[in-house]
């Protein structure tokens, strides 16, 4: 009798193909992606220079200053004091030129170049140290009715001219009209509100000295008139 001899594959280990069991599968490796140094300093220099934008940003917004402030209403040519002033801490753009709290006592003393209103911030072009009548010059308050106020402005250092005309109810001789007005060159250094009632807005004009008596004579009489003068360049 035969003997049937069955064939088995030996592996090289000794262990038959038939019973090996399979292992775990090593993945397949993948080459590293390889980076660029200039790439990451790129990127580094971006992050860095956008922290130190928003930092910049955030100390713009919250810094303060402290500035000048005015606390009480003060008249063109008034002679400032440390009452009418006082001090305010806010955030400003620089583009905003006012007068830093610790030169306080560099305009006290000075004089008010414009009026002057309680809440303002205190400006360097507001103030003065010559006085608005300059040495050789007189000053004239001029009383104008409404219909003699001009719809301008009057604000201090307008030019302006001081015209004498006929008295009221003087008669016109038919030669007047051939000689040019007489007139007086001046210089607006305040103007009032006008008066409840009447409506009158007094204004003081400053006028050289030799000038000054004659304006006044012209003003008693009711025949003088103000106009104003065009600006340089118009």
């Amino acid at each position: 009798m035969s003997k049937t001899h069955e064939r088995l594959d030996i592996t090289p280990t000794g262990v038959s193909q038939q019973g090996r069991v399979a292992g775990p599968v090593t993945p397949p490796r993948v080459a590293a992606r390889r980076r660029r140094p200039g790439v990451i300093a790129l990127s580094l220099a971006l992050i860095a220079a956008g922290g130190a934008g928003v930092a910049v940003l955030l100390l713009q917004v919250g810094h303060r200053i402290e500035v000048v402030t005015v606390v009480r209403d003060v008249q063109v040519g008034q002679v400032l004091t440390e009452s009418d002033l006082g001090k305010a801490s806010i955030s400003l753009d620089p583009a905003v030129k006012t007068v830093r709290a610790a030169d306080l006592d560099s305009v006290v003393g000075k004089r008010a170049a414009v009026e002057l209103k309680p809440g303002s911030l205190l400006a360097p072009s507001q103030v003065t140290k010559d006085s608005l009548v300059k040495a050789g010059e007189q000053l004239v308050p001029i009383g104008l009715k409404p219909e003699q106020v001009p719809a301008t402005a009057l604000v201090p250092g307008q030019k302006v001219e001081l015209v004498h005309v006929p008295a009221q109810g003087q008669e016109d001789t038919g030669k007047a009209s051939d000689i040019a007005p007489q007139t007086i060159q001046g210089r607006v250094v305040k103007a009032s509100g006008a008066a409840p009632g009447t409506g009158i807005v007094v204004v003081d004009v400053a006028t050289l000295a030799a000038d000054g008596p004659t304006a006044a004579a012209w003003e008693s009489a009711g025949t003088l008139r103000l106009v104003l003068t065009a600006g340089d360049g118009s």
